[in-house]
């Protein structure tokens, strides 16, 4: 049995520069975040857990907190069985965020658009999307490379 209705996908805006397409299934949640920092925060307390934050944009123009409602937005990701950290959060920049149905269109393959930390880029209805490398992601995490110390030591798995 065929899917007519395509595979929803979500569209994360990274950064200016950044739009990472993640299947539906590896999004915990988007949390809003009532703030004054322009920053994102180095972890976020999310059901019951402290999740590390990655954060793309960091001084870029594209915004994280939104000033007309004092809030910013962080993407929880799912993560891989055994990795550092069961969840990460991504903050969440700029404009794209939403639902991506593939189902028919034909997306143009753009390896020279391909960013650190994905693995294909392509342009599909004249927007180019990055597909993430999620589990390179999580390990960069549990190496300190794309948090903050803290907030990588502070999620270790115990062995």
């Amino acid at each position: 049995m065929t899917n007519r209705a395509g595979y929803p996908c979500i569209a994360l805006p990274c950064s200016a520069s950044r739009l990472w397409l993640i299947p539906q299934i590896c999004l915990g949640e988007i949390v809003t975040l009532a703030t004054a920092q322009e920053l994102p925060p180095a972890q976020i307390f999310w059901r019951g857990e402290l999740v590390p934050v990655v954060d793309f944009g960091a001084g870029e123009q594209a915004g994280w907190r939104d000033p007309r409602t004092g809030s910013g937005l962080v993407a929880v990701i799912l993560g891989q069985e055994g990795q550092s950290c069961r969840f990460w959060g991504l903050a969440l920049r700029g404009a794209g965020l939403g639902v991506v149905t593939l189902a028919g269109a034909e997306p143009e393959d753009l390896p020279e658009a391909l960013q650190d930390y994905a693995c294909a880029a392509f342009r599909l209805h004249d927007t180019v999307y990055q597909i993430p490398d999620l589990a390179a992601v999580q390990r960069a995490i549990g190496e300190g490379i794309l948090v903050s110390p803290e907030a990588a030591h502070g999620h270790q798995l115990e062995q």
